[in-house]
């Protein structure tokens, strides 16, 4: 989400003691970079990143000369794998996931992992799921030139220079020249001749797919097919367990308005107009939103933040969904309602699509979920097909599922088993 403004002291000065607490407990640091290997509750096995092809780091040494840096002021990077056949003028972009940083200390602690320094990415990452070479796990884009994007910024692509510090914390907050740099490398490598195009995200990469998906329309021919799949990033406005707003106390300290819809920061504070809700209706591009009902990292951190369960009557549920008493499920069942009362425009609107499981998880397109015998099924169609039926234009492609524990089909994360 975020970076700070040089105005962090009146920001301070705006909250208790309790919200900043609870604003920087629950939200300080993902709890995972999407590098290492889920345990599933789902027959009981370890879910790994099979049929996976592995791709070398490539660093955009260019953005040195534009001043395109990661946290640390290192280069970012991408991980690109070649077209062929049908597919060699075609591209899926995928943005990586891992949460943000709002202040000096947790962006100094971030510098110094991959999710803030290209020094400590690995150099090859596996590609599976919508980035997967293997037909079989990936029906529509398996031959199309793909692009897995390192997220680096701390702040889903949207920083700009103006909002970092001189105070020597050497954090460079320029995720906009970022994208900006990565898009012209594209560009040159073939993508100026797309005749099909996706850019995907998930997580806070999926919120820099909404953010930036018109401008990545703009950039390609007017005759190519372009479109946008933002997966796990529908973060909610919603009060948690204790009646604070924590993700909005998180987001008051986001200095990303440039980047952020100019007709919403013309009418309300730019916290809010980071919130989904408010972006997703002015993107023109369509769009298509994968989300789990019951998203794990919002349950954990929006609902039901570690500093808002100081009793720890919450802990069983926020780790294991189906350790939840049947007043923590009328909550939850309460948060999946709200989630679609505030997806319900969007249902409506021609040329969209969307894709709402209710799985106790969180990202479903970088890995096996994507597409398999075994992947979780709305109306018996996985998220693959559904997608693909979207974007081909075969069908409306809208598909919400019936509330938790409906669906058998689905991956549960137990975090008790981890």
């Amino acid at each position: 989400m975020a970076i700070l403004r040089q105005s962090a002291l009146i920001w301070c000065r705006k909250f208790s003691k309790r919200d900043l607490l609870t604003a920087s407990v629950g939200l300080t640091l993902i709890l995972f970079s999407f590098s290492f290997l889920f345990s599933f509750s789902k027959n009981t096995v370890v879910f790994t990143l099979n049929n996976s092809n592995f791709v070398p780091l490539t660093l955009l040494f260019n953005a040195k000369d534009r001043g395109a840096f990661c946290l640390d002021g290192s280069l970012p990077g991408y991980h690109f794998d070649k077209g062929y056949g049908s597919g060699s003028s075609n591209w899926v972009l995928h943005i990586e996931g891992g949460g943000w940083c709002e202040s000096v200390a947790t962006c100094s602690l971030r510098k110094k992992t991959a999710l803030g320094s290209s020094n400590h990415m690995e150099q090859e990452v596996q590609f599976s799921g919508i980035l997967s070479s293997d037909p079989a796990r990936n029906p529509d884009f398996f031959n199309w030139n793909k692009v897995k994007i390192r997220y680096c910024d701390g702040s889903s692509f949207a920083g700009h220079p103006e909002s970092e510090f001189h105070n020597g914390s050497g954090l460079f907050f320029r995720g906009q020249l970022i994208w900006e740099a990565l898009m012209d490398e594209f560009l040159s490598m073939g993508m100026s001749n797309a005749r099909q195009a996706l850019l995907s995200g998930c997580s806070a990469g999926g919120l820099a797919t909404m953010i930036h998906c018109d401008d990545f329309r703009a950039k390609l021919p007017k005759a190519a097919i372009v479109k946008c799949l933002a997966d796990a990033s529908f973060f909610l406005d919603e009060e948690d367990v204790s009646g604070s707003r924590t993700m909005q106390l998180f987001y008051n300290n986001v200095g990303v308005a440039k980047s952020l819809p100019t007709d919403c920061v013309a009418k309300m504070d730019p916290s809010l107009c980071f919130f989904p809700r408010q972006i997703i209706g002015s993107v023109k591009t369509p769009l298509f939103l994968v989300n789990p009902a019951y998203d794990f990292w919002q349950i954990q951190h929006v609902l039901v933040p570690a500093a808002s369960d100081l009793p720890g009557e919450w802990r069983r549920c926020r780790l294991n969904i189906q350790k939840c008493n049947s007043h923590q499920m009328d909550i939850l069942q309460g948060f999946r309602n709200n989630l679609l009362k505030a997806l319900s425009e969007f249902e409506r609107s021609k040329g969209k699509g969307m894709f709402i499981n209710s799985c106790f998880i969180h990202c479903q397109t970088w890995m096996e979920t994507w597409h398999g015998p075994n992947s979780p099924r709305i109306y018996n169609k996985t998220i693959a097909e559904t997608v693909g039926d979207w974007y081909s234009e075969k069908e409306d492609a809208k598909r919400v599922d019936c509330p938790f524990p409906c669906n058998p089909s689905c991956y549960n994360m137990d975090f008790m088993r981890s």
